[in-house]
C-alpha cells in the first residue's frame, strides 16, 4: 500500500539553549521524545541528490518505511510503503528497493534502481506538540560524530503556516536561519568528511 503526500513544513536550525526554551514553551518533557533512525540511499554519484530527491527507510516503534521525496511546485511529494524488517534489512545490504511504486517513480527521475547503495544512518530523538493549526516538531539528530537541533512546524496552508512559524521564532529570538533539510545535512558532512580524508 503505497501513499502520496505534499508535505508543506518550515524549518529552522536551533542552538542547544534555543532548543530548551522552545521545549519550555510548548510544554515538552524529554520523555515526550521519541527515537527513530532515518537510513539513507543514493548512487553512488549522489544522482537523488542531484535532482533534489532523496531516498530513506525510517526505522521507528520496531516499523520500517521507505520514502521518496521528490520536488513539487508546493513543497515535496512523498511516496510511502511499509517493509517488513527483513525487507529493510535487505535493500540496507543490497540497495534493491522492494516496492514496485517506489522503483517506477525512481526510474522517472532518471535513476538506476540497481545502481543505489546504503550511505548510513541519521539518528533522531523527537517530539511533536499542536501548534495554532499546525505541527511543531522539534528534532535533535546524530549522524556522522555531529549533532544538530533544529524546530519544524507542519502546515496546510503555506501563507498562514509562514507567519505562525516566523512569529512563534520572533516569540524566543530565535533568528531564522536558512535550513537544509536532514538528508541534505548528512550528505553535506559525507561530502566534508570524504575530503578531509
Amino acid at each position: 500500500m503505497s501513499n502520496k503526500n505534499i508535505e508543506i513544513e518550515f524549518k529552522n536550525m536551533i542552538t542547544r539553549d534555543e532548543f530548551t526554551a522552545l521545549m519550555n514553551f510548548l510544554n515538552l518533557r524529554s520523555e515526550d521524545f521519541s527515537e527513530q533512525e532515518n537510513h539513507y540511499f543514493d548512487t553512488p554519484d549522489f544522482l537523488l541528490k542531484e535532482k533534489g530527491s532523496a531516498l530513506r527507510i525510517r526505522q521507528k516503534n520496531g516499523s520500517f518505511e521507505l520514502t521518496l521525496k521528490q520536488p513539487h511546485p508546493e513543497g515535496l511529494l512523498e511516496t510511502n510503503e511499509d517493509l517488513s524488517e527483513s525487507e529493510a534489512a535487505e535493500m540496507i545490504q543490497t540497495g534493491k528497493v522492494p516496492r514496485e511504486q517506489i522503483k517506477k517513480s525512481l526510474e522517472e527521475l532518471g535513476i538506476k534502481t540497481n545502481n543505489l547503495q546504503y550511505f548510513g544512518t541519521l539518528a533522531t530523538k523527537r517530539a511533536e506538540k499542536e501548534y495554532i493549526k499546525g505541527l511543531a516538531v522539534l528534532d535533535h539528530s546524530r549522524y556522522l560524530n555531529k549533532e544538530d537541533f533544529e524546530i519544524e512546524f507542519e502546515v496546510d496552508n503555506r501563507k498562514e503556516g509562514q507567519m505562525v512559524f516566523l512569529n512563534l521564532l520572533q516569540q524566543l529570538n530565535i533568528p531564522v536561519r536558512k535550513t537544509e533539510n536532514k538528508i541534505k545535512r548528512f550528505y553535506n558532512e559525507k561530502y566534508r568528511q570524504q575530503k578531509a580524508e
